[in-house]
């Protein structure tokens, strides 16, 4: 009943929320894979030429993350600051195509990564200033199918214009596209979001005179609880296994076919996204009752795919392996959002935490796309796969082991609890 009435009263907002993940998809889509492609194919460059474009974005990111995390937190103006870095990530694009040189490709990324850091810890905090803690599974759930389905939207316009245009063309659209991104960000509207939820705010979390500002809970008392070292661990491992698959699957589909290499990473972009929608959804549901069950199948699923690629190097194989990145992308889409709510509910740290988090996402990007390159470059592409694949495998023992379930509360979180409710800052 709860969640019927919330869906009526903020329908609008809920539906601007979809189309906002739907289009931010269009706009991101082009500085992952298709950035490895248009630098492989176009401009010949070498895999560690783009594990260093690639790399700077990620550095960027890292950096970025907890002071945009700490913005969004201290922020009424959430709405405004998705559409600002949507504006500087379309900018960056045509920049993409513009420059010459890596000097010059690497500042260009570093401004981008900047900009992008802030769309996920923005959509989250927006989500859960409408909708609550109790309903977040479901509404992530969602937010992630519409993504993918964007991805899905673009993945098809972008082989299409890859093939039948110029490669470079793909950047273009996808600044063109960002158009939609600021307008469904400011269609939200801006009394539907409750800002010391979306924080992460208890009710006695708040001042007494109710007021926009709230108390939080200091870093020291947060680390207190160790799932959150642990948590973060298994960020960088996801990621580190993770990141450089993609691009590593593109390099291979554009060797000795440049022109056709926009069309295969189209369908290797689109026969994962497709999976993503249900998996998402599936998800949230899942997640309702457990976090760690479908985050460990994530980590499996990663670590499979890994070993898939080195079986074969035909195009329609990788395309076919790539299907299950559909899986593992849409469980650790839906789940580092959940988990992060539940490590900082009543803290009024939840922007800043995902923040963190995010930081150690991009520390793992970082590290998959900068190592991976030298190593396929010095050991071959098969040496890679299996690399990011025994990552996977650290990763999914270290979370298996190491990480209690977030969806109910451990007898041994009680000391770091109550140093969080003691141990607050302004």
């Amino acid at each position: 009943m709860q969640a019927k009435t919330m869906s009526s009263k903020n329908n609008r907002s809920l539906r601007a929320l979809d189309w906002l993940n739907f289009s931010m998809a269009d706009v991101l889509t082009g500085l992952g894979p298709f950035l490895a492609i248009y630098l492989t194919a176009s401009r010949h460059w070498n895999p560690a030429q783009v594990g260093i474009v690639l790399s700077a974005q990620g550095l960027a990111t890292v950096a970025a993350q907890v002071p945009a995390g700490e913005a969004i937190d201290a922020s009424r103006r959430k709405r405004w600051l998705i559409a600002a870095a949507a504006t500087a990530v379309a900018l960056g694009c045509i920049a993409t195509v513009s420059v010459q040189g890596l000097a010059w490709m690497v500042v260009i990324q570093v401004l981008v990564g900047i900009a992008a850091a802030v769309f996920p810890i923005a959509i989250a905090a927006v989500s859960l200033g409408i909708v609550g803690k109790q309903n977040l599974a479901g509404r992530v759930g969602r937010n992630e199918a519409f993504n993918h389905a964007g991805n899905v939207s673009f993945a098809l316009l972008a082989g299409l214009i890859g093939t039948y245009i110029s490669q470079a063309s793909i950047f273009y659209a996808s600044a063109f596209l960002a158009i939609g991104t600021v307008a469904a960000a400011l269609a939200i509207r801006g009394k539907d979001i409750d800002h010391k939820r979306a924080r992460g705010a208890d009710e006695e979390m708040c001042d007494s005179d109710c007021g926009s500002a709230v108390k939080t809970a200091s870093w020291r008392a947060l680390l207190a609880d160790r799932r959150i070292p642990i948590f973060a661990a298994s960020v960088v491992l996801f990621h580190f296994a993770n990141a450089a698959m993609l691009p590593l699957v593109g390099e291979l589909l554009s060797i000795g076919r440049p022109h056709d290499s926009s069309f295969f990473m189209s369908a290797c972009i689109l026969v994962a996204q497709f999976v993503m929608v249900p998996v998402a959804l599936v998800t949230g549901k899942v997640a309702a009752r457990s976090r760690k069950f479908p985050f460990l199948v994530g980590f499996g699923v990663l670590a499979l795919r890994g070993v898939l690629y080195t079986l074969s190097h035909n195009s329609l194989y990788l395309v076919a392996v790539q299907s299950l990145d559909g899986v593992g992308a849409a469980v650790f889409g839906v789940l580092w959002v959940l988990i992060t709510a539940d490590l900082a509910k009543g803290t009024g740290r939840f922007n800043s935490l995902q923040g963190a988090i995010q930081a150690c996402l991009g520390i793992g990007a970082f590290l998959s796309n900068f190592i991976a390159g030298f190593v396929v470059k010095n050991l071959g592409y098969d040496v890679g796969f299996l690399m990011l694949a025994g990552i996977a495998v650290a990763g999914s023992a270290l979370f298996y082991f190491a990480m209690p379930e977030t969806k109910a509360s451990q007898p041994w979180q009680a000391e770091a609890s109550s140093i969080a409710l003691t141990e607050v800052v302004q």
